[in-house]
C-alpha cells in the first residue's frame, strides 16, 4: 500500500498567537484516533516555529546557515503526517477531514504527496 507525506502549510504571521483552541485540540484527537485504528496513520507531528529553524543550503561548493524566523516565507510547514492509503483520492480525503478540524478563522494548506519506494 502506499505511502504519503502531507505537509501542512501555515501563515505563521497570522496563526493565533495562543495556538489551537482547546476544542481544536480535541477534534483533532478524535481524527487522529480514528486514522490510527484504521491502520492509515503511521506519523504525524507539528514543528517548533520557524525562529527555532536553521536553513542548510549548499550553492556554488558552499554550505551556509540561516537561523530563523525566515521572514521571507509567507508560508512555512507546520507539521506533517506520513500515512499508508489506498491511493491518493484516500489521502487527500483524510488531509480534507484534518484541514476540516480547524476553526474558519485559520488558513493551512496541506500538500499531499506520494512517497517513492526504492
Amino acid at each position: 500500500m502506499p505511502r504519503f507525506l502531507t505537509l501542512i502549510r501555515i501563515d505563521e504571521q497570522n496563526a493565533p498567537a495562543e495556538g489551537p483552541s482547546p476544542e481544536l485540540v480535541e477534534r483533532m484527537g478524535a481524527l487522529f484516533e480514528e486514522i490510527t485504528k484504521a491502520g492509515v496513520m503511521l506519523d504525524t507531528a507539528g514543528l517548533t516555529p520557524t525562529s527555532e529553524g536553521t536553513r542548510v543550503t549548499w550553492s556554488g561548493g558552499k554550505t551556509s546557515y540561516t537561523d530563523g524566523p525566515f521572514t521571507e516565507s509567507k508560508e512555512v510547514i507546520g507539521g506533517y503526517s506520513i500515512i499508508q492509503a489506498k491511493n491518493k483520492a484516500e489521502a487527500v480525503e483524510w488531509t480534507k477531514r484534518f484541514l476540516q478540524t480547524h476553526e474558519d478563522y485559520w488558513t493551512i494548506t496541506a500538500e499531499v504527496r506520494e512517497i517513492t519506494e526504492g
